[in-house]
């Protein structure tokens, strides 16, 4: 099994930790999907990361997709609570954890077009779901150690990949200032090696995409 990653991505960094957590042993293979030489679209028609190439030759695309495909074919240790609340509570971070960082990725990109061709409402509406989504966050989470539940799984690894991306493409937003409750949970994640292995940092994208 091989996973197609990158560095940064916090879609990726889901999967890259689910693996881990799962014991699911894999061969990590980092691209940037945006330069001339990649080789996603081979292997995801959206060309889009991350991609998990099986030995039996046939792919699994996009971070969500995947995690389901692995928590159905390796349910042991499950990532996933074993009642329809906790799912459906997991799950709905998931989608915070997802929004968050598509905005983010939006404003990021938008950032790299001259200024003067750059659309400010446009970035605006991104980040108030950056910041709408964040809230919510902590508010479902709390001062609990874990999202859901007493044990880690899918909602602790949606939240660690969407508020680790922050700190790789959003320093300025400093949302460990504005909630305390949420950066002691992140800290108490880190001391996984699951989360603490797979911290994101940037990579160049030689080719332009904007």
């Amino acid at each position: 099994m091989k996973l197609i990653s990158a560095t940064p991505s916090p879609y990726a960094r889901k999967v890259r930790i689910a693996l881990a957590e799962k014991g699911i042993p894999f061969e990590l293979l980092t691209e940037i999907p945006w330069n001339e030489n990649t080789t996603v679209p081979q292997h995801n028609p959206l060309e889009k990361l991350p991609v998990l190439l099986l030995d039996d030759g046939s792919t699994v695309y996009e971070s969500s997709y995947i995690l389901e495909f692995l928590e159905r074919r390796y349910p042991d240790p499950p990532l996933l609570p074993a009642d329809d609340d906790g799912i459906l509570a997991a799950k709905r971070l998931d989608v915070l954890a997802n929004g968050i960082c598509d905005a983010v990725v939006l404003v990021f990109f938008e950032r790299l077009r001259p200024e003067a061709h750059r659309s400010l409402p446009w970035m605006d509406r991104q980040l108030r779901k950056v910041f709408g989504g964040v809230a919510e966050i902590a508010r479902l989470i709390g001062d609990r150690r874990y999202a859901v539940g007493d044990r880690f799984g899918l909602g602790d690894i949606a939240a660690a990949s969407a508020l680790g991306y922050l700190e790789v493409r959003f320093k300025e937003f400093g949302w460990r200032r504005q909630y305390p409750a949420l950066s002691r949970y992140m800290d108490g994640l880190m001391q996984r090696p699951s989360v603490r292995d797979t911290v994101p940092y940037p990579q160049a994208i030689s080719s332009a995409v904007v």
